[in-house]
């Protein structure tokens, strides 16, 4: 690996963990606000939605520019989404527009590794993307929790900066303070990405065109066999993942008894997890082998079933670890050969742009249909079962589906012999 890719894994490593930060700083705002528990889920989906939204413009934008620029840009608009909560946006409004930046900045972050890097590469590279992204969702989560907590707190408003009057009076906008200042650190790494020379053809700016031209690309990458079992993998874990994320929150208040900053470690301890298994994906999967993985899949849908049966924290950490290794090990194979194939049948920007609609579109729904029973209020242990539940039986009907092409294959490889 290169200086410039050691600098893109720099720049995202700082923007997600101010991702992450932000979102359990927002979490307490809600809190402190005393909304009701079902507008949580909502906060992530506001995060979401312009990933959905404008899915068929941000990888022409991508492929206009060179990426560190991309990315560079991507930065700014989130640091204007967290300085509105200074400006008493609501939180959904705010971490909404800071979700427009991530919308903007993915296929970038994705796509440069595809111009920068051969096929052979690019499973051990998504092992590092993976690993970091979870690597700072653990310092994100951890930090998030630390910057709310009361101790912490006290500390930050009591730094005083002299002749100055900052107007920093509240819990919440030290935090923020904190999180701009890492988004400009991963601003400043933005600057740094050397530019690859992978220029693309003039990028259409007709919104109709636009939106066509995703839609073509969208049916092409459902239609080839490989593209379409990677493309089912991914958007399904994204979507639990993103979910998973806050019913681990609300089941450690549960069932566990924890404060809300002690709940945000349980979080981290998932990611941890993952962060093993993309570490270990990297150094034994190749992009060759990535479709073996898939039952492990299954095996995570069943596993999370058990939190049902856990009371302990003790056990709580071991069960989250196994998820985590569990869902790192197979997305991160998953990933990587998504992006390849994604590579090969349209540009980088393009490609990613369709991953980040389906795997956004996963995460909308799921999170909506959390926040529903929540609403309803379903107790939490029939939600986890039929979570797991349905983990497991759209990762057995992929498994199933990936059989059936590669049965297709064989046989239309066996007609072309024997017309021969």
């Amino acid at each position: 690996m290169n200086r410039g890719f050691y600098t893109i894994m720099a720049a995202q490593f700082f923007s997600s963990l101010a991702d992450n930060a932000l979102l359990f700083v927002a979490i307490d705002l809600l809190i402190t606000m005393k909304s009701p528990g079902w507008i949580t889920p909502l906060l992530k989906l506001s995060f979401v939605l312009f990933y959905v939204l404008l899915a068929a413009f941000v990888g022409a934008f991508a492929d206009a520019l060179p990426k560190g620029r991309v990315m560079f840009i991507a930065n700014l608009i989130k640091i204007f989404g967290c300085a509105l909560i200074f400006f008493q946006v609501h939180p959904l409004a705010a971490y909404a527009v800071v979700g427009f930046g991530a919308a903007v900045y993915s296929p970038a972050k994705y796509g440069i590794l595809t111009e920068l890097l051969p096929g052979e590469k690019l499973v051990a590279a998504n092992g590092w993307v993976e690993g970091l992204t979870v690597t700072s969702i653990i310092f994100g989560t951890v930090m998030g929790g630390l910057l709310v907590s009361g101790r912490s707190s006290a500390f930050l408003l009591g730094i005083d900066v002299p002749m100055i009057e900052t107007g920093i009076n509240t819990p919440t906008e030290a935090a923020l303070c904190v999180v701009v200042v890492i988004y400009v650190l991963a601003a400043m790494f933005n600057l740094r990405i050397p530019e690859t020379g992978c220029v693309y053809a003039h990028q259409e700016r007709n919104p109709v065109k636009l939106i066509t031209d995703f839609a073509n690309c969208f049916s092409l990458l459902w239609k080839d066999k490989l593209g379409q079992i990677s493309l089912a993998v991914t958007t399904l874990f994204w979507g639990a993942a993103a979910t998973l994320q806050l019913i681990v929150l609300e089941w450690a208040k549960r069932s566990l008894h924890l404060p809300y900053d002690k709940a945000t470690s349980l979080v981290g301890v998932v990611a941890i997890g993952v962060a093993l298994g993309a570490v270990l994906s990297a150094c034994f999967i190749t992009l060759r082998k990535s479709l073996t993985v898939i039952p492990l899949g299954i095996g995570m849908g069943i596993i999370v079933m058990s939190m049902t049966l856990v009371n302990s924290i003790y056990l709580a950490y071991p069960l989250l670890i196994l998820v985590g290794v569990l869902s790192g090990f197979f997305v991160v194979p998953m990933n990587a050969l998504l992006q390849h194939r994604g590579h090969v049948l349209m540009s980088a920007g393009h490609s990613i742009a369709v991953q980040n609609f389906n795997e956004n579109l996963s995460i909308l729904t799921m999170l909506a249909a959390y926040s529903l029973m929540l609403r309803l209020h379903l107790d939490l242990n029939v939600i986890i079962i039929m979570f797991g539940l349905f983990v497991a039986g759209t990762m057995f009907f992929i498994m199933r589906k990936h059989a059936a092409n590669q049965k297709e294959h064989d046989s239309l490889a066996l007609i072309g012999e024997l017309k021969h």
